[in-house]
């Protein structure tokens, strides 16, 4: 008998419960596909030109004819070229190990300079990067800000995560070569193309806007860089020139007797010409120096070398004038070694960043060694009446040798520096209120700025009297003199413009406008022929610059050399007018009749 199979029982399918079943594996995530070099090349390059060049992009928008068609077409085309520059700076960069750490270099450097532009109006040049080189650990600090740390995340890190998450596809050399090959002949296509197309308005635009070409960024710290780096080829750094050699004591040291001359020259910080009350400030920012008006020859139009320390002072020291200074092929000697060879003492005491070379042969100058709660409330930075402590031990420190013959004391202030200005006045001194207490100048109003501002110069005034008041105790022993004259001036807000720097070219003259104030005490004009009134008379209009500084020193110190130039000399005009009245003023023998 057959058997008949029963039929199957299909049971119905429940979903398993994932503590009694096994999952399946899923499958694997495909690796994010490679992208080829060329394409890093130009997306990064399109973010710097785009995003991270805001500054320059407004500053186009401010130009005459934007907004028309023909004002697009000249942006559009100025696009094209600042795109294709970057990507053929990297082009010479994309290489296997080299083309995402020299992108990432580019995008952090255009980040910090996007800030720094946008923050405070600045533009990038070698004179600026020098200056950033320079920087101490103080300065840097005053610049740090939660605002420049998210703006610079801001612009930097969208493009640093996409390049450490993108996979970059490997070339072998000789494919590498022709491809870098090609997008450099490429972005030098467009670039040409670009120009030819806006080449009227872009050669207009170069020429009567020359700030442009200091805001195209990462560009323009490329080429900074560059130059800086490049300096050591172009000028000799290893030997020093000597200046001076033949400096010896002019006549007036035959009968100075037992009171030599003692000069004190205080080397100014951003000192605005026109925020000085004494020049006619419509503040009183200098109270005690207005008090001795009668006493001060305060120079008008005095104009800077250069629009930073690191440019101006060894400019204003040296004999070459700021043109014979920018074009130098070596180094030479500075004024302070002229004083040395004609055998004067000098002293320099630094309360700022160092003297920029000038001084590097006098030895130890600075003040760090020097404390006192009340004028060094900053950690690490005191106020510049500190540069008066113990000066009398300091000077008799001096070789007596050369302090019998005539002593030159040089004060580099700390000033006004910026853009922590508020930390550079005592609580005391605060006359204008409310002031700027943020570092990110462009958080607080104008006013509040110009208020902090206006008080560093009221610390100034204070720090001027007191060298006075010290010079008033040397009278009986020496023939006093004082020259203040800063070194640069200071934007504060003006244009969106803050701090110094800009090339000088560029620079709004608050930036060149320098304050020069001499005080000399009646036996030194005696000495030198000139009066404070005939000064004050001649200096009142009369442009001056800091080319006069280095002559002028000489001539007020009677130091004979062939390096000095009379003409330069700022006290000459006087000094030859004295001498033509006591000339006029001299009997004469009446002729005799025959």
């Amino acid at each position: 008998m057959p058997v008949t199979p029963l039929p199957q029982l299909r049971l119905p399918s429940f979903p398993a419960s994932p503590a009694s079943s096994t999952a399946s594996p899923r499958p694997a995530a495909s690796p994010p596909q490679s992208l080829h070099p060329a394409w890093v090349v130009l997306l990064i390059s399109l973010w710097l030109a785009t995003v991270c060049n805001v500054p320059l992009w407004r500053e186009v928008a401010t130009l005459p004819g934007q907004g028309s068609l023909r004002g697009y077409g000249f942006a559009l085309a100025f696009g094209a070229i600042v795109t294709a520059g970057n990507a053929g700076l990297l082009a010479l960069l994309a290489w296997r190990w080299t083309l995402k750490p020299a992108a990432a270099l580019l995008v952090l450097m255009a980040a910090f300079g996007a800030y720094f532009m946008l923050a405070y109006g600045i533009a990038i040049d070698a004179s600026m990067l020098t200056n950033v080189v320079q920087t101490d650990v103080h300065e840097a600090g005053d610049l740090l800000s939660l605002r420049m740390l998210a703006t610079v995340a801001a612009l930097a890190a969208p493009p640093l995560l996409w390049l450490a998450r993108t996979p970059v596809r490997r070339l072998s050399p000789l494919r590498q070569l022709g491809h870098n090959g090609l997008l450099l002949l490429g972005s030098v296509v467009v670039i040409v193309a670009s120009l030819l197309l806006v080449f009227q308005d872009f050669s207009s635009t170069m020429r009567n806007h020359t700030k442009l070409r200091y805001l195209i960024n990462p560009l323009n710290s490329v080429y900074a860089l560059g130059n800086v780096a490049t300096k050591p080829l172009r000028m000799d750094h290893h030997t020093l020139i000597p200046v001076g050699r033949d400096a010896h004591l002019g006549a007036s040291y035959a009968g100075q007797a037992d009171k030599p001359p003692l000069l004190v020259l205080v080397l100014g910080e951003t000192g605005r010409s026109g925020n000085f009350g004494i020049n006619g400030y419509g503040r009183d920012t200098t109270p005690l120096l207005s008090a001795r008006k009668d006493q001060l020859v305060s120079a008008g139009n005095a104009w800077s070398c250069g629009t930073s320390t690191a440019a101006s002072v060894p400019c204003m020291f040296s004999h070459l004038g700021k043109s014979g200074y920018e074009s130098r092929s070596a180094n030479f000697e500075s004024l302070v070694d002229v004083l040395h060879h004609a055998g004067l003492a000098v002293l320099w005491l630094d309360n700022q960043s160092g003297c920029k070379g000038v001084c590097d042969r006098l030895g130890d100058t600075n003040t760090a060694n020097l404390k006192d709660p009340e004028l060094c409330a900053h950690k690490g930075e005191c106020l510049d009446r500190i540069m008066l402590k113990d000066l009398d031990a300091r000077i008799a420190a001096l070789p007596a040798e050369q302090r019998q013959r005539g002593t030159v004391v040089v004060m580099h202030q700390l000033g006004s520096h910026g853009p922590a200005y508020f930390k550079r006045s005592a609580p005391d001194a605060k006359r204008f209120l409310p002031e700027c207490t943020s570092t990110a100048l462009q958080e607080c109003s104008r006013q509040q700025v110009v208020n902090a501002y206006d008080n560093s110069i009221v610390e100034t005034d204070r720090f001027l009297d007191g060298v006075l008041q010290w010079l008033g105790t040397q009278n009986a022993n020496a023939q006093t003199a004082m020259v203040y004259v800063a070194d640069h001036g200071e934007s504060l807000g003006e244009n969106n413009i803050y701090l110094h720097g800009l090339p000088y070219s560029i620079a709004p003259d608050v930036q060149k406008h320098v304050p020069w104030i001499t005080w000399l005490s009646p036996a030194m004009q005696s000495r030198v022929g000139a009066s404070t009134g005939c000064l004050q008379r001649d200096l009142r209009e009369r442009r001056i610059t800091h080319d006069s500084y280095f002559h002028s020193v000489l001539g007020l110190m009677d130091v004979q050399t062939g390096a000095y130039r009379p003409e330069l000399d700022v006290f000459t005009p006087c000094r030859d007018a004295g001498a033509a009245q006591a000339k006029a003023d001299s009997p004469i023998a009446a002729p005799r009749k025959s």
